[in-house]
């Protein structure tokens, strides 16, 4: 079988990995790679950019480690490394801050600490991101630790690495009682960070305070050894378990870190500003660890409320992380959550996810002081659709109208639960956009959080996504109608080029066929630019404006198609569509169709199925749909 042949490749990739030594053998590794003995935080930061980063059009950074599990937070993805990891990395001070996630429920927080995790196990098993330890430590401590602080300014001048920290207890009496000081001698192994195993990575979890012991953090005494050792400051009569321990080198995780009790949290102080943390009866002892938390925004109000946690509050690193405002990043988040799912063969009409987004990011979206801004232009806006009558930097004076945009509305976890609802509910082979938005409106009923004037708002926007995606239906069948709608499309815009040239230059138009010397079509022209409100003043300067942009592409050595030009391209089509309105009415609402309107409604079904996703049945039922709509 398959399977035992990858088990015994895995085997053998396992025992390649594998690397043991000695103290003296591991200088030699640091002089050739001074970067394996990097801090718990440059790790960090150097497994995000392994992956790659992109320069965006505008001048931002893009992380492709993000790309995808996490949508349509580029930006602040962008200022989390640029601001903490990368700033860390360097050894900056915010290194001993602890990294606090803040955001809304289903934001994205745990999703973001789990990838850090998952993406650090993966790269400590790279030679780029090999981790070295010494061998039987239970903190799996850097060995450079073993070199005597008085020799330290030496070595770090000679291997070209900086060393900070000191031997944990039980390393410090092995070195004297088991290798009488003799620091070469220690061995040595590469280690690989596991959750699982806990090595590298801790998690903490809050629980009721009465309960929990500090132990789970700083170890503790093992009562089974006091008697053969006769000390609780004998390191051999100490568990060196907690999370702190095991998450040294690496990263530690606080779940819900402001309902910890405040005896858990004093531990931090310390470890975040000196790099060491009191445990048992032993001197402090060194950890390098990167410690994030997630909390959500009301905890954390709370929290600085409180004077007594101003200590902590100041070495803290605050990141907002909001909901996503992008239409389709929205998508892409519900499609990843079904995808996991068991329901993952139902088929889901092209325009379902879309619609369900659209209400999403209506709910998240402040309202704009922008002079006839609406919602949905926002909405669209934010999406990077072009906006009749807004450029980008209107885009980006809208981006900080709002520090707090996207921080309250509807989160994806109950739009994918309506979703689910839908689909389990329908027990059919497929759903569409408005079994979704129903879902959607009965499910507000049972929200729990949300108020009276919440629910007539959040109905009004699930009208505004209902007539979006009445449009995009629209649009869908009559675009499947036109035969070669790409072909139809450049025909009519070639011909409007030719006619706005000639009345441009006060010239002719050719006719293809009979060959004579004709004046411009005035009548076509405009029944092109009356579906984009140009008026008859203003249609001069367009013209010349779609010449003008013309030239530049042609100086440039690109072609002018028909959808370089935003507005033109949507003049045509609603144009193309205009003519065939009529068509798609008539055979699209008919009960019973004769035979020839019966052809050209099974030639739009194929095409919808081919083109466009749909199936035999979804495809039926949107036409049915769309004649409903058509014949209001």
């Amino acid at each position: 079988m398959d399977i035992f042949k990858k088990l015994t490749d895995y085997r053998t990739k396992e025992k390649e990995l594998a690397w043991e030594g000695t103290f003296a053998e591991y200088i030699e590794i640091v002089k050739e790679k001074p970067s394996v003995a990097k801090t718990a935080h440059a790790r960090v930061y150097d497994m995000i950019a392994s992956h790659g980063i992109e320069e965006t059009a505008d001048g931002h950074k893009k992380y492709k480690f993000f790309e995808n599990d996490i949508f349509g937070l580029d930006r602040t993805m962008e200022k989390l490394v640029e601001e903490y990891f990368h700033s860390a990395a360097k050894r900056l001070d915010v290194r001993k801050r602890i990294l606090l996630l803040m955001g809304p429920v289903s934001g994205g927080k745990s999703t973001l600490v789990t990838m850090l995790k998952k993406g650090l196990e993966s790269y400590t098993r790279t030679d780029e991101g090999a981790v070295y330890a010494i061998k039987g430590c239970p903190m799996q401590e850097e060995p450079l630790h073993l070199i005597p602080h008085e020799l330290r300014p030496e070595a770090e001048e000679e291997l070209g690495v900086r060393i900070e920290g000191s031997l944990c207890p039980s390393c410090m009496m092995r070195l004297q009682a088991e290798f009488d000081g003799q620091i070469e001698q220690v061995p040595v192994q590469r280690i690989f960070f596991s959750e699982e195993k806990r090595i590298g990575i801790g998690t903490f979890s809050p629980s009721d305070p009465k309960s929990q012991d500090i132990s789970e953090l700083t170890g503790s005494i093992d009562f089974s050894t006091i008697t053969e050792y006769g000390s609780e400051s004998d390191p051999r009569a100490y568990r060196f378990d907690g999370e702190l321990n095991k998450a040294n080198r690496g990263i530690m995780e606080f779940q819900e870190m402001l309902k910890c009790d405040e005896k858990f949290l004093w531990n931090l102080l310390s470890l975040t500003q000196e790099g060491n943390f009191k445990a048992g009866r032993f001197a402090l002892i060194s950890a390098d660890e990167l410690i994030i938390a997630h909390t959500n925004e009301s905890e954390y109000k709370s929290f600085i409320s409180n004077k007594k946690n101003e200590a902590l509050q100041s070495r803290m690193i605050v990141m907002p992380i909001p909901y996503n405002l992008k239409v389709s990043a929205e998508e892409k988040i519900y499609d990843k959550l079904i995808q996991q799912s068991d329901l993952r063969h139902v088929h889901i009409a092209p325009h379902t996810l879309k619609t369900a987004a659209m209400f999403s990011i209506l709910t998240r979206l402040k309202e704009s002081k922008k002079q006839g801004m609406d919602p949905v232009k926002k909405m669209r806006l934010y999406d990077g659709e072009s906006v009749e009558g807004y450029k980008e930097a209107d885009l980006k004076e809208m981006q900080n109208e709002f520090l707090e945009e996207g921080m309250t509305g509807i989160d994806p976890r109950y739009v994918v639960n309506r979703i689910s609802s839908a689909l389990i509910r329908h027990n059919l082979d497929h759903i569409h956009a408005l079994d979704v938005l129903r879902s959607l409106k009965e499910g507000l009923d049972q929200h729990p959080s949300i108020t009276k004037e919440e629910r007539v708002t959040f109905l009004n926007f699930i009208s505004l996504a209902r007539k979006e995606y009445d449009e995009l239906a629209k649009k869908e069948v009559q675009k499947a109608f036109v035969y070669s709608f790409d072909e139809s499309a450049r025909t009519l815009f070639e011909n409007y080029l030719d006619n706005i040239e000639a009345y441009c230059h006060w010239g002719k138009v050719k006719d293809p066929v009979t060959g004579d010397e004709l004046d411009p079509d005035e009548r076509l022209m405009r029944s092109i630019e009356e579906q984009i409100g140009i008026s008859e003043n203003a249609k001069k300067a367009f013209r010349e404006e779609i010449l003008i942009r013309m030239s530049t592409y042609s100086r440039k050595g690109k072609n002018f198609e028909y959808s370089s030009h935003e507005r033109l391209r949507e003049a045509i089509e609603k144009k193309l569509f205009a003519d065939l309105k009529d068509i798609v009415k008539i055979t699209t609402s008919t009960k019973t169709p004769n035979e020839n309107q019966l052809k050209k409604i099974n030639e739009v079904i194929r095409r919808l199925v081919e083109e466009h996703g749909y199936t035999t049945a979804s495809a039926n039922e949107l036409l049915r749909y769309v004649g409903s709509l058509l014949n209001r």
